[in-house]
């Protein structure tokens, strides 16, 4: 399992193409050699490969747009070949539960049609999944992971969210073995103030643990990420994380 960084995480670093450039060289000498592009300026696909060719880096996954994903997926599919990116990921899907039905009827067909060019979608999560209920009771990635296959559609976990929304990290990894290729890791500091926190600082969750239930359900990456560092340098939170993980055997 390979430790990745999100560079959501360094969103504030990524507003223009230099600055983009220079964020994928600071994150590749804290020792990364992954990365999830998401939450940065816009791109050419072949930049993006010279970029990440010249800092030793890959990129595991990518957010995209929901209105490209599913107007004009033979293109997105198109660009993530050139840049060598197999999961091409949504975050999560607007208008909530009311949506879910009209999500899955979209989701199908154009996850088929990645999985024929060799891709795979991915669906993240935040703590309304796990907080909100379909129509037949089942909580809203317990419908989703029930109506969409396996071989279909995986899911980029949020563990943070999925803790912040009651669920238990890993019997939500072991319910969705198989499916979590790739992963987001961030923790969470105490049960009262459920402040994100870099990986391994928190007194919540269980990452000797999570990893080692990630490790056995198959996962590939595990990136991190951490929507705020709450006025601490996110290049430092991230260097955090990457030594943690590194310290439970991660590479």
């Amino acid at each position: 399992m390979l430790i990745g960084a999100q560079l959501d995480t360094v969103y504030d670093y990524c507003h223009s193409l230099t600055d983009l450039s220079e964020t994928l060289k600071k994150v590749a000498d804290i020792g990364y050699r992954t990365v999830h592009v998401s939450g940065t300026c816009d791109y050419e696909p072949q930049w993006l490969d010279e970029e990440l060719k010249k800092n030793g880096l890959t990129c595991a996954i990518t957010h995209c747009d929901e209105d490209i994903i599913f107007g004009d997926t033979d293109r997105v599919i198109a660009e993530h070949n050139i840049f060598g990116c197999k999961y091409i990921g949504i975050s999560g899907f607007p208008g909530g539960t009311p949506k879910i039905a009209d999500f899955i009827s979209q989701a199908i067909p154009m996850a088929q049609k990645m999985q024929a060019a060799g891709k795979k979608l991915m669906y993240h999560n935040h703590n309304w999944e796990y907080e909100e209920r379909a129509y037949d009771g089942r909580v809203v990635m317990e419908y989703l992971s029930d109506e969409i296959p396996a071989f279909l559609m995986g899911f980029t976990l949020d563990l943070y969210w999925a803790q912040f929304g009651g669920a238990d990290p890993i019997s939500e990894i072991k319910r969705l073995s198989g499916r979590l290729e790739c992963v987001h890791l961030k923790d969470m500091l105490d049960a009262e103030s459920r402040k994100m926190c870099w990986v391994g600082n928190g007194s919540v969750m269980n990452y000797e643990k999570i990893i080692t239930a990630l490790i056995d359900a198959g996962t590939e990456y595990a990136l991190v990420e951490q929507d705020t560092c709450y006025g601490e340098n996110p290049f430092d939170c991230l260097k955090k994380s990457y030594a943690y993980l590194k310290s439970l055997g991660l590479q």
